[in-house]
């Protein structure tokens, strides 16, 4: 009937179909440009208004609480976990380091997690905490081996990895090959000294 009020159940089914929507869209842009997206690009791409937004999940804390799973923690997660089936001790590290400059330059967003950027986001804030616990898990096991430098902390790795975010969030992106080239100087740079025995 024409002027009919919608129904209760056709409002809910919109209602989920927005927050959807708004979901996909928060997951492109917060991995193609990291949490500070400007949420109107995210509420054009869902093609909802931004108030919208802020009506579904309060606005832009909210949105990451929503999304950061996906954008962020499930592929660091996997990292952290494989990181501690790697036997080596010496792969072990090699395979972190490199693992996790791969996801500061694939995901933007990575980089405002360890910047942390919305330090009120709940979840984001138990991420860094996981990966502040997973770089002194193998900083003390590699130390303990002797497979790093003696003078290298958790400290310095942590500090690595956030000085790399702010390169790549505030400064140029270098191309490919030459950040995995610096990802050997740098693994090159903290690795132990080898013994006279072993250089024999």
């Amino acid at each position: 009937m024409a002027g009919a009020v919608p129904s209760e159940s056709r409002l809910r089914a919109d209602a989920r179909r927005n927050s959807e929507q708004i979901r996909s869209a928060a997951i492109g842009a917060f991995q193609g440009q990291g949490l500070t997206v400007p949420l109107e690009e995210v509420a054009k791409a869902a093609g909802v208004s931004k108030a919208t937004i802020f009506n579904r999940f309060g606005g832009r804390i909210g949105l990451i609480e929503a999304v950061i799973e996906e954008v962020v923690a499930r592929e660091l997660f996997a990292v952290i976990d494989h990181t501690r089936t790697i036997d080596d001790i010496g792969e072990r590290i090699a395979y972190y380091l490199t693992a996790i400059r791969d996801l500061q330059y694939r995901q933007p967003a990575f980089n405002d997690v360890l910047l942390q950027t919305y330090p009120h986001s709940p979840q984001l804030m138990e991420i860094c905490r996981v990966g502040s616990e997973a770089n002194e898990e193998l900083i003390a096991a590699a130390r303990t081996s002797g497979a790093l430098r003696p003078e290298f902390t958790a400290d310095d790795l942590h500090s690595l990895v956030v000085d790399n975010a702010l390169a790549l969030k505030h400064g140029k992106r270098p191309p490919r090959d030459d950040y995995d080239r610096r990802t050997t100087y740098i693994l090159d740079g903290i690795r132990g000294c080898p013994s006279a025995a072993d250089r024999r």
